[in-house]
């Protein structure tokens, strides 16, 4: 199994705690600024998925330790809580996250996009 430098690690340790903070209490919008940009130009959140992210609130966010796949990307599993405002219903999720390095801008980026909130796991 990969072993990260210890700058590299500390870098991942505080991203992943500010996006999974961003995602718990902040706007979709300032989560997005953590998902790679040339994901982003890929797939564009629509004006249908930005209604569909402001008809729940995250209630949860239970990650797990990040598993290395080699020096420069890491994977990590989410269970995300969301609750619709409109109904109060609840239900959870599991996220499966890709998170890769960017060696020139020293940053992790979200290579696997924002949670998919219609997945009903």
């Amino acid at each position: 199994m990969p072993v990260l430098a210890k700058s590299r690690e500390k870098i991942l340790t505080e991203t992943l705690r500010t996006y999974a903070a961003t995602i718990r209490w902040g706007t979709i919008e300032q989560a997005e600024s953590f998902v790679d940009p040339a994901y982003r130009a890929a797939h564009p959140l629509t004006q249908l998925d930005l209604d569909r992210y402001k008809q729940v609130r995250f209630t949860n966010y239970n990650d797990s330790a990040p598993v290395p796949v080699n020096d420069d990307e890491v994977n990590q599993t989410v269970e995300i809580g969301v609750v619709n405002v409109h109904t109060q219903e609840a239900r959870s999720f599991i996220d499966r996250q890709v998170w890769k390095y960017d060696r020139k801008a020293k940053l992790w980026l979200l290579s696997s996009g924002l949670p998919d909130i219609t997945r009903k796991d």
